[in-house]
């Protein structure tokens, strides 16, 4: 699906004469000009019994379709989605990319896949998604002013009593190595986190009502919780800050409000960096990248970024709802999928002997 005067796309394509049985069609021109409407104008034609959505610069595992074909057969129709792993590709890129690595690894390796487990809604990753069609036509696609559209669609799915699968299959994307584009990204991200939360709260009883009273707890902690705390925690720095300066490091033990004031105030920034830290730590474990585990230690200034990424969010949402902030990508300079394939064919050859001398008697 093409943008009407996306030329140099369209251009991009007709190189490779794909033929059939890709179709290239140009999306309308009516509508805001957003990554789910394109996803629903493509859904009306798909014939397929599943569909499954990627990003164009994902490398998913080879096996990946197979093994959510697996999950759609064995488990019943309630499972309309199947969401794999996505890990970040360009970890070696800088400090920003190493922190989207263990943000992803404690997102996608422990916390969705807990979430999967307990039969509880999944804000989805939007890459790497599979999906009954007839399902995701029965909740109505996606929302095509909603610049979020994965999290959004998660809990509709929930809503109608679909559940969502994690399966252990990756697919390496690449992140934001600079802040610009990071902070253009993370924008987005919590401006459509925003509007989930606006509409699916605009009738709350009857949400409690469809995702139940731990699916509705998993709503506000997990799509709530985490705007909320981003927009919160640069007031609670300053307030912290202010009554270190006011009343000193460590306040008189007599004075109850100060002792209250750092006691609650001190114990949530805790909590926070380290509730992220954990599970980004199990995470990097998981995936046996305990090496870059160093980048936690920065979780503070990533809570700053994140602050500021849902503060710009908040006034994109009441001034430029729709507005769509694209990601630049092709700008990786290191990947981890290639050297860990370099790794493998270094071991096969190894493994083969071609690297031994051959015996005098394989000689004669």
């Amino acid at each position: 699906m093409l943008e009407p005067d996306d030329l140099r796309t369209r251009v991009a394509l007709d190189t490779l004469n794909l033929g059939a049985p890709f179709e290239i069609v140009i999306a309308p021109e009516s509508g805001p000009r957003t990554k789910p409407k394109a996803l629903n104008t493509a859904l009306a034609l798909a014939r397929g019994s599943f569909t499954a959505v990627f990003d164009a610069e994902d490398r998913p595992a080879p096996d990946q379709l197979h093994r959510a074909l697996d999950v759609f057969l064995t488990e019943g129709g309630e499972t309309a989605c199947v969401q794999a792993r996505l890990t970040i590709d360009n970890t070696g890129d800088g400090w920003l990319a190493r922190l989207f690595t263990a943000e992803y690894a404690g997102l996608f390796d422990v916390l969705l896949p807990g979430l999967a487990q307990r039969h509880l809604p999944l804000p989805l990753g939007g890459s790497s998604n599979h999906f009954r069609t007839d399902a995701l036509c029965r909740v109505g696609g996606w929302d095509a002013y909603n610049v979020t559209e994965d999290a959004d669609l998660g809990m509709r799915l929930a809503r109608l009593g679909y559940r969502a699968a994690v399966i252990d299959s990756t697919t390496y994307e690449e992140a934001p190595a600079r802040l610009a584009p990071w902070l253009r990204q993370r924008t987005r991200w919590f401006k459509g986190w925003m509007q989930t939360w606006a509409v699916h709260m605009r009738q709350p009883f009857r949400l409690a009502s469809a995702l139940g009273p731990a699916g509705f707890a998993t709503f506000q902690l997990v799509v709530g919780g985490t705007v909320l705390a981003a927009l919160v925690h640069p007031l609670f720095i300053a307030m912290l800050l202010y009554g270190v300066t006011v009343g000193g490091l460590f306040p008189d033990m007599e004075d109850v409000a100060a002792i209250v004031f750092f006691s609650l105030f001190g114990a949530t920034l805790a909590a926070g960096y380290l509730t992220s830290a954990a599970l980004g730590l199990i995470g990097l474990a998981r995936r046996r990248l305990l090496g870059s585990a160093w980048v936690l230690v920065l979780m503070p200034l990533h809570w700053l970024l994140l602050s500021l990424a849902a503060w710009r969010a908040l006034y994109q949402l009441v001034r430029n709802p729709y507005h769509w902030e694209k990601t630049a990508h092709g700008l990786a300079r290191t990947s981890r999928l290639a050297a860990e394939a370099g790794a493998a064919r270094v071991t096969i050859f190894r493994s083969s002997g071609a690297d031994r001398q051959p015996s005098p008697r394989a000689a004669a």
